[in-house]
């Protein structure tokens, strides 16, 4: 009876820990994009700016493309060259969309049933120009389907994260100066 126990509340504490962490959520204040349209937004997007942290750490030249998996949901494949070690770098992911399919608020693993936030809260009405939130006010992201962001894009975005909490000071702004990533197909 003891062993059956342990088995049950190891059971149930692997479950709830797998549940607490699939959630995803996304910062105060900001909101998916409404009237979303997943097959618009698939393809390639370039890392214009992030926050940084342990994941891109030392990564410049980031790009990261997506495309539909036969379940429907998003296969996240990102590169980008870390200049420390000399060498690219990728990392593969899934992402599904957390609710409505029509609002922007996914959510996205790179380490298995763990999940975190991945919220377009800002896009051009083309689809070229993209602001990402993550779960938190930690994880920012500005996306560009080109290597470059027009500056009243940039300006634009810079001030709706400002709006909703965001310290735009610690942005990383990427360079963007190779063109011999292996892991990138170029549309």
């Amino acid at each position: 009876m003891v062993i059956e126990n342990r088995i049950l509340v190891t059971a149930c504490s692997v479950v709830l820990f797998t549940y607490l962490n699939s959630c995803a959520s996304i910062p105060k204040g900001a909101g998916g994009v409404k009237n979303f349209e997943i097959d618009r937004y698939l393809g390639t997007w370039y890392e214009i700016a992030r926050f940084d942290f342990s994941f891109e750490k030392d990564l410049d030249n980031v790009s990261a493309q997506y495309s539909l998996n036969e379940d429907g949901h998003v296969m996240v494949f990102n590169s980008g060259y870390n200049y420390k070690k000399g060498k690219w770098e990728k990392a593969i992911g899934l992402a599904k969309i957390r609710g409505n399919k029509d609002i922007a608020e996914l959510k996205v693993s790179f380490f298995g049933p763990i999940y975190s936030g991945y919220n377009v809260i800002a896009l051009d009405e083309n689809y070229r120009y993209a602001m990402v939130a993550g779960k938190n006010l930690k994880y920012l992201w500005i996306l560009s389907r080109t290597k470059h962001i027009p500056d009243e894009i940039k300006t634009s975005f810079l001030n709706s994260a400002q709006r909703i909490g965001y310290d735009t000071s610690k942005l990383i702004w990427l360079k963007h100066d190779s063109t011999d990533n292996p892991f990138l197909k170029e549309e």
